[in-house]
């Protein structure tokens, strides 16, 4: 029997859910931007999936997942409190790099809310001003405000539908907080064309802008070559190499061209 049990479960959606798995070795050696890569029974794909969390005195990895394949669909349905997971390999992939800026905006889209969580807290740790930008479909799909309340010095939540908080998409948010407040780094994570775009609106302000390519992983090792990616006009790997990379130096049109 394995040892990846699950300790906690939580549906934020039809489609959204957690999972808190627990493994102490783990959850002491992870780190914010590293991901794992599971298997659910004997039989079954390997998928790599962002660290959305970790607890270091509880000894979990929480993992927050959408059912969009063949796998994550099968989770949903079979990952139940006390349940386990066959295999959990991890914490994969180069840590963000937590260094001493002063002023950062933390910008999550969509499921990229999840893995830019653990980076907030980070930088909230390391004395910095941190200001949360969070943007979902609709209010039926937030998630986790509560948690970012705590480690955002400053939080807007925005809705592409206004059902909640600020109507419209998180790009014209950060281009506000861009303009009053001149932090010292972005860091976005979400849907490719969601980082992209957020590297449109802070390139002119010369702000620093970091990504999380992990939505193009496939294998997590390298091998596949499905997570390529040109940075600054060099083939680096999003699994090896990353996830995270200057956006303003990601070959975008590339990515979204092969995607």
């Amino acid at each position: 029997m394995s040892d990846f049990e699950i300790v906690r479960r939580e549906d934020f959606s039809d489609v959204t859910y957690l999972l808190e798995i627990r493994h102490p070795q783990m959850a002491k050696a992870a780190r914010p931007g590293q991901f794992v890569i599971v298997m659910e029974h004997e039989h079954g794909e390997r998928i790599p999936l962002t660290i959305a969390d970790f607890d270091r005195d509880k000894g979990t990895i929480t993992l927050v997942i959408q059912a969009v394949g063949k796998t994550t669909k099968e989770m949903q349905q079979n990952c139940s409190v006390g349940t386990r997971l066959h295999a959990m390999v991890g914490p994969m992939g180069i840590p963000s790099h937590i260094g001493q800026a002063r002023k950062v905006v933390c910008v999550g889209g969509g499921l990229g809310v999840a893995p830019v969580y653990p980076q907030a807290r980070a930088y909230k740790q390391a004395g910095a001003y941190v200001i949360g930008v969070l943007g979902f479909r609709n209010k039926g799909l937030m998630f986790w405000e509560d948690k970012f309340r705590q480690v955002c010095d400053e939080l807007i939540v925005c809705t592409d539908d206004g059902s909640a908080g600020r109507a419209g998409f998180v790009t014209a948010a950060l281009a506000d907080v861009l303009e009053r407040e001149h932090p010292d780094l972005v860091v976005a994570i979400g849907p490719m064309p969601m980082m992209r775009a957020s590297c449109d609106v802070s390139r002119p302000f010369g702000v620093k802008t970091m990504v999380s390519l992990n939505a193009i992983m496939v294998d997590g090792t390298g091998m596949c070559g499905s997570c390529r990616v040109s940075i600054d006009g060099h083939t680096k790997f999003a699994c090896v190499d990353g996830p995270d990379f200057d956006g303003h130096l990601v070959d975008f049109a590339e990515l979204q061209n092969r995607q």
